[in-house]
Order: C-alpha cells, then sequence, then structure tokens
C-alpha cells in the first residue's frame, strides 16, 4: 500500500463551543466568526499543498471549516463515520456543574479501560472507533490518494489517533484538540507516524506574535 501523508483538523469554532453547550453528533451547528476566520487562516496557510482529497463527517461545521478548499474544487467525500461521538442526553444543554461531575466520572471509567461506558443515550469508545475504523480503512483503500486532508470532531478525533497510531484508548486525552488544530501524520504504508501535534501556528498572525 502506498505512502501518504494525512492533515487531520478539527473543525473551527462554534457558539456551542464557545458558550459551552455540549454538541455531539446530533448538533449541526455552524461555525460562528471566530470560527470562520480560523477557516480562513487554515486555508491561507495550507492553501499551496496540494491535496487530492478532502474528507469531512457530514456536519457541516467540519464542511465550512475547509469551505476554502472545496471552492477550489478539490474532490470531496462525506464519511458518516467522521462524525463527532454522540453525548445522547446531554447534547443541546449547557455544560452544568452536573453534568461536569457526570463526563468526569464517564472519562474516568473511559481511562481505567471501560470502554463501552457512555452518556444515556450516546455511544461508547469502542462504537466510535468501530466506524472510525470502517472510514480509515475506506481511506487508505484509495491508494491515488496521496496527500489527504480530513476534517473531523475533537473527541472523535482523540480516539481516531489511538486508532491510527495504535494506541490503547485510555490514554485518547493526552490528544489536545484547539479549534482548527492540525494534527498531520505520514502513513508508511504499514504504520502511522506522527509529525505535528495540535498545531496551531497557522491561526497566529505575524502582529500576534509581536504582541
Amino acid at each position: 500500500m502506498k505512502s501518504k501523508k494525512i492533515y487531520l483538523v478539527r473543525h473551527g469554532q462554534t457558539e456551542y463551543n464557545r458558550k459551552g453547550i455540549v454538541q455531539g453528533s446530533g448538533i449541526d451547528a455552524p461555525l460562528n466568526d471566530t470560527g470562520k476566520e480560523q477557516a480562513r487562516r487554515f486555508y491561507q496557510a495550507y492553501s499551496g499543498v496540494p491535496f487530492d482529497k478532502v474528507y469531512t463527517s457530514y456536519l457541516r461545521r467540519t464542511m465550512e471549516s475547509v469551505s476554502g478548499f472545496l471552492e477550489d474544487g478539490l474532490p470531496h467525500e462525506k464519511l458518516a463515520g467522521l462524525n463527532e461521538i454522540h453525548w445522547g442526553s446531554k447534547e443541546g444543554k449547557p455544560f452544568t456543574p452536573d453534568d461536569h461531575d457526570e463526563y468526569l466520572r464517564i472519562v474516568d471509567c473511559w481511562r481505567n479501560g471501560d470502554y463501552e461506558a457512555c452518556i444515556e443515550g450516546g455511544e461508547s469508545p469502542t462504537q466510535v472507533r468501530e466506524r472510525l475504523n470502517d472510514a480509515l480503512e475506506h481511506i487508505l483503500a484509495n491508494e491515488n490518494e496521496e496527500k489527504i486532508l480530513i476534517c473531523m470532531h475533537g473527541r472523535a478525533m482523540r480516539v481516531f489517533l489511538c486508532l491510527m497510531l495504535n494506541y490503547d484508548l485510555c490514554h485518547m486525552d493526552m490528544f489536545e484538540h484547539d479549534n482548527l488544530c492540525l494534527y498531520k501524520l505520514v502513513y508508511t504504508g504499514s504504520l502511522f507516524q506522527l509529525e505535528h501535534f495540535n498545531d496551531r501556528r497557522h491561526l497566529v498572525t505575524p502582529e500576534e506574535v509581536k504582541a
């Protein structure tokens, strides 16, 4: 199997992100003005990369985050496997102290190896990993695509990185993911190598560096 370079980004900011409201796969929120600016800056930094294809989830915030590349006419495919984890009964609700405690309890279960644990009505990491594995196999099967841009979601991205790098899911929280951050990976044909970790340099202007 041919080698590939994968540019993996999280979507830009939405109002749900800004206000601390739970999104998940059941909330199809657009980018807010900050998210649109993040998308513009990412496009400005990476528009010169000759991507063979763009993959996104089915949620609009991912497509809006790479809209510049799509407007350039790059081939694009939506994969449901790249959707965010479903947060069940918590989706669309403000993140209250009680919700925070429940979230920490679930994350603690994951850190201790219980990958079947989930929010009521939501998905478990095992379920997310299974659909992400299907998506990854589909992406890798397209051997003529050597440079790939993938835009997806925070928690699902953590699971995806564990899958690609062959890490146990108990380590997924090590993968930080700011809005419109970049993870760059190289696939050698047999394994993935991580080159960039939560890279945000494209979001910082020279003026901001000097400030």
